[in-house]
């Protein structure tokens, strides 16, 4: 099971007022990561089959972490940040002796066991090191509570989530989320739902056509100027010429 990171869907409509500035503004009756909590709960509720919580960094927090794996009694992988504090034996925990992650000398994709500040139980930790486009380096620090895993274990496991991110940039992109003019609750909710009618519509011609989703809002763009500019040489007598 991925977690959708920011992409939690929820419509806000609890109006309040700034004190700082006097304008009416909204915000969510529950945290990002309450309903992270609630929807995962659901989907135990739901008998949905699932062995990893996989989520990126946005809901990696040790709160999560101890639901997952000790309310749930599910396992998870998760990225978190180089200022987390972890301890290297259940003595340094006891005694309090935590330190940075990004201040370890760990070798890239090997385990280390690490007590995270604030998680009950043992984690693995690995480091994942990328090297960019322009040839930048980058750093990705994996937990999991899975202790029987291997560094490419780890790595090939979290792999999984990524098939959330194509899904949300074509639901912005090709099904128009992200453009919505619409300012209540109802309309919103409208526009959301029509916008995943478009994506599912789009999976469908993407199966039949074996093109991607970019391509055929490319298609269909095509199509429609070639009707609007056929319409228009109907409307003007005119000899219409490029």
């Amino acid at each position: 099971m991925a977690g959708k990171g920011r992409w939690l869907f929820c419509v806000i409509n609890s109006p309040y007022t700034d004190p700082q500035d006097g304008k009416e503004k909204r915000r969510a009756e529950k945290t990002k990561n309450e309903m992270y909590r609630e929807l995962i709960h659901q989907a135990v509720k739901n008998q949905i089959p699932f062995t990893y919580a996989l989520n990126d960094i946005w809901f990696a927090s040790a709160e999560n972490m101890n639901f997952v794996k000790t309310t749930l009694e599910k396992e998870f992988v998760m990225p978190i940040k180089g200022n987390r504090k972890v301890a290297l034996s259940v003595s340094a925990k006891h005694e309090g002796r935590y330190q940075r992650v990004d201040t370890l000398e760990l070798e890239p994709i090997s385990p280390v066991t690490v007590y995270l500040e604030g998680v009950a139980l043992a984690l693995l930790l690995i480091k994942q090191v990328f090297t960019n486009e322009d040839d930048s380096t980058g750093i990705q620090y994996l937990v999991t509570s899975d202790t029987t895993l291997d560094g490419n274990g780890i790595v090939a496991i979290y792999q999984k989530r990524w098939n959330v991110e194509p899904y949300h940039k074509s639901l912005k992109q090709n099904a128009s989320l992200e453009k919505a003019p619409t300012q209540t609750v109802a309309t919103q909710k409208n526009h959301f739902f029509a916008a995943l009618c478009g994506y599912i519509k789009l999976e469908l011609l993407k199966g039949d056509t074996k093109l991607n989703h970019f391509a055929l809002k490319a298609k269909f763009y095509l199509h429609a100027i070639h009707a609007a500019y056929a319409q228009l040489r109907l409307l003007n007598p005119a000899q219409l010429t490029a």
